[in-house]
């Protein structure tokens, strides 16, 4: 059955990702594509091992003539991250991505693409077989769940690697050489809840807000796009402060820590008598949301709807702490880099809340690319929640890439861009965690750059790739993996 990506250049690049874009592979659900890897390693008669945590690592002969050129590390993550939109019918676990190219680019159907980190992995394959690459020795690490933690790259076995110059293929944007990544860490908060039964008299109402843009809590933070919870929390605010007398019994939105919420939902019960007053702060908050967010979340859409009255509803202390909690928790863009301009520093992210039962459970993620910030975000975040009578648990994070602009491997690249294209690429950091500042903690000799193509509002059902922009970085890896030969 042909495929819409058949015709794309390079084609051994689009062949490989048409292939991985059809295998389920959700963050820790990475057996098969790994399996994949695998099978077409051993079909090629090239070494492949795998470790403890489930990361595969296939070594690829030098091309002829150039086996004492050093070795170089191809890194990318197998996983994606699994988000739809909330009317779309698919399942990460069995579905293969629907993809279609509209314009210069290409996008799913209602899903995430996986292009993040997909055509990372498709371009290392792609070289290993491609006769026109000249290259020495090449080591391709595939590492599991990087979307979820980076705990493939924590758990990465050292003995794996012989290379001690890497090129990672996981950054977003085109003409941009990266040098440098934030840290990060998560925090989970569990409410205990107190629920009573909902009164006879009483109406209930669903508060739904989608149609936000989220994306990426480290690329995309600095736009201050909506978030979905900070919605709901606003709405919900603004009745509590204009004393109508409602309870709630559920709140949720968001899904993934690493990910800006678009959608997020509360079921909340007023007196017959109050319904209008409801819906009058409603219509009240959202158009100063609208106003606030218009142009960067212009598809934002705030609904009040009137729904079946649930069996059960928080006490109002619940309701007043777990909103004042979500009010008050810091979100987005906390303070810029001093030392590279325009570079976000500090920020939070309101990832992710579930009420199921008598719990309510909140997740927070902090990034920075300065360590004891990173703690006083996280300091900040617990104060807010333990205040509001949450138990909080923080995870341990993982580590910044500090920039180094004597890189060799910067320089050699920077070299071949210039040559390729006749200017001077960005040398940037990056408000995300890449798995380079694992992998430098346990090789502290490790050379790295990283690049990829120009992959926008990654972590979203928006998610698209430029068609042109692949093929200009598979041109610049070829091209600087033959210049170190």
């Amino acid at each position: 059955m042909a495929s819409p990506l058949d015709n794309l250049e390079p084609r051994l690049l689009w062949k490989h990702f048409d292939a991985i874009r059809q295998i389920p592979r959700p963050s820790k659900h990475e057996e098969r594509v790994a399996d994949h890897v695998v099978s077409w390693a051993r079909g090629r008669g090239l070494a492949v091992v795998r470790d403890a945590a489930g990361n595969v690592v296939v070594s690829v002969p030098a091309t002829p003539g150039h086996e004492k050129a050093p070795a170089i590390v191809l890194q990318g993550h197998l996983d994606m991250v699994p988000e739809k939109n909330s009317d779309v019918a698919f399942d990460f676990l069995k579905d293969a991505i629907q993809v279609r190219i509209v314009g210069e680019y290409l996008y799913a159907t209602g899903t995430t693409l996986g292009s993040d980190n997909g055509i990372g992995v498709a371009a290392a394959m792609a070289v290993a077989e491609d006769p026109s690459v000249v290259h020495g020795p090449l080591e391709l690490l595939f590492t599991v769940d990087e979307e979820t933690g980076l705990t493939g790259a924590m758990q990465l076995d050292p003995s794996l690697l012989k290379g001690r110059t890497l090129i990672n293929l996981d950054t977003e944007e085109d003409g941009a050489l990266y040098i440098g990544c934030a840290g990060g860490a998560d925090a989970s908060s569990v409410f205990a809840l107190k629920r009573k039964p909902a009164p006879e008299d009483g109406v209930a109402f669903k508060i739904s807000v989608r149609g936000l843009r989220g994306g990426h809590s480290g690329v995309d933070i600095h736009e201050n796009r909506g978030n979905a919870l900070k919605f709901l929390a606003r709405v919900l605010g603004a009745a509590r402060d204009a004393k109508i007398n409602f309870t709630l019994a559920t709140v949720s939105g968001g899904s993934k820590h690493n990910a800006i919420p678009r959608e997020a939902d509360a079921v909340v019960v007023v007196p017959k008598s109050r319904a209008g007053s409801l819906r009058r702060v409603f219509k009240e908050t959202t158009k100063l949301l609208r106003e606030e967010f218009g142009e960067i979340d212009p598809n934002q859409r705030i609904e009040l709807n009137e729904t079946t009255l649930p069996t059960q509803v928080w006490s109002r202390a619940d309701r007043d702490r777990i909103v004042g909690a979500m009010l008050a928790c810091p979100h987005g863009v906390l303070a810029m880099s001093r030392a590279v301009p325009g570079l976000v520093e500090t920020s939070n992210n309101l990832a992710v809340a579930v009420s199921e039962g008598d719990e309510l459970r909140v997740t927070t993620s902090s990034r920075s690319s300065v360590m004891p910030a990173l703690k006083s975000t996280m300091a900040q975040v617990a104060a807010v929640f333990r205040l509001a009578g949450a138990e909080v648990t923080t995870h341990d994070g993982y580590p910044g890439w500090k920039p180094n602009m004597k890189s060799p491997i910067l320089k050699r690249a920077l070299e071949v861009y210039e040559r390729e294209f006749g200017s001077a690429p960005l040398v940037k950091a990056i408000h995300a965690g890449l798995e380079c500042g694992l992998i430098s903690e346990k090789f502290p000799s490790m050379d790295m750059v990283s690049m990829g193509p120009q992959i926008e509002s990654p972590h979203s059902p928006d998610e698209r790739v430029q068609i042109a922009s692949v093929g200009k970085f598979y041109r610049l890896l070829a091209a600087t993996l033959a210049a170190v030969a």
